[in-house]
């Protein structure tokens, strides 16, 4: 599979019509989307999912934007429980494996990129994953 994954803010972003975000998110999804499929998991399906009333909702937002919605591999979900371990050993003090450990582990299984404004946690456990940024000059 060759393709984009695409974290939650940027879908949020439009979703919410954001007032700084929104215009770069819908350029940079277009944009990657001539060439690419873009695709999301379960967590940011679920994270999305929260500002809209029905599933239905969900479903024709995600399918205007022509995004697939693809299940989390167990490769992904391993990687997710040793990156949480080193996290950890970091001094990390959540209980629990976060949604972006999910997101860059299922990323970096499939050979994504991933777009996201939020890069310090994906950088930071998941250095080879190639991740599609904002311009600094957007900030």
């Amino acid at each position: 599979m060759n393709g984009i994954f695409i974290d939650s803010c940027i879908l949020l972003d439009l979703f919410t019509d954001d007032p700084i975000w929104a215009d770069w998110s819908e350029k940079t999804l277009n944009k990657y989307a001539q060439t690419n499929t873009l695709y999301i998991n379960s967590i940011i399906y679920t994270e999305v999912s929260i500002g809209f009333n029905k599933i239905e909702e969900v479903e024709r937002a995600l399918s205007e934007l022509a995004i697939k919605v693809i299940e989390i591999p167990r490769e992904a979900l391993f990687l997710a429980g040793k990156v949480f371990l080193q996290y950890k050993k970091n001094k990390g003090i959540k209980k629990s494996p976060l949604p972006d450990f999910f997101i860059g582990a299922q990323a970096t299984v499939s050979q994504f990129d991933l777009m996201t404004r939020d890069s310090a946690k994906y950088k930071t456990y998941f250095p080879y994953l190639k991740l599609i940024l904002p311009d600094k000059k957007v900030l």
